[in-house]
């Protein structure tokens, strides 16, 4: 089992600190929950970078950032520029985990995230060994919202009577 503490003060953490997601499996098409979160999460001030090899292989871009067929290839362009790539995001299925797990180690980022429902415990063994963070079955886009007050955006009622947004929630 995981672990990374999930509470939170840990999911608050991550998020903080880590301001730049590379998405795996991000889609071009606006309607698919990969690109739903991560333009939430750009409009919140992350810098997302793409990973998806099928519009990688056509030098095309989702979101206004240059799409890499891989993560690493993605940390390699990011260093250059003097960046680097904090947390990972996998919108792919369970099975698909380990391979990203070892590029999120080869890469050095601090957090492996697996979106709702993808949980690979051998991937999150082997990240946490490797000093990463590991959050599973969690949507980046849903725990921001809930921790930092977003749940209004894209109109979710949360019965609060106010037209100002908490700057930090209370717990």
């Amino acid at each position: 089992m995981s672990r990374t503490p999930d509470t939170i003060s840990t999911l608050r953490d991550v998020l903080g600190r880590c301001r730049t997601i590379a998405v795996v499996g991000l889609s071009p098409q606006w309607h698919r929950p990969s690109y739903f979160a991560a333009k939430y999460m750009q409009s919140h001030g992350y810098r997302i970078i793409p990973v998806n090899p099928l519009v990688a292989r056509e030098d095309g871009s989702i979101l206004g950032e240059r799409c890499f067929a891989s993560v690493v290839e993605a940390a390699q362009a990011i260093a250059q520029q003097g960046g680097r790539i904090d947390l990972v995001d996998c919108f792919r299925k369970s099975d698909d985990i380990p391979p990203l797990a070892e590029e999120a180690i080869a890469i050095g980022a601090r957090c492996l995230w697996l979106q709702l429902g993808v949980v690979n415990e051998e991937a999150a063994e082997r990240a946490e060994d490797a000093g990463l963070q590991v959050i599973q079955n969690r949507c980046v886009k849903i725990e921001h919202a809930r921790l930092f007050g977003g749940l209004g955006w894209a109109g979710v009622n949360t019965r609060v009577i106010s037209a100002k947004r908490p700057q930090q929630l209370p717990y």
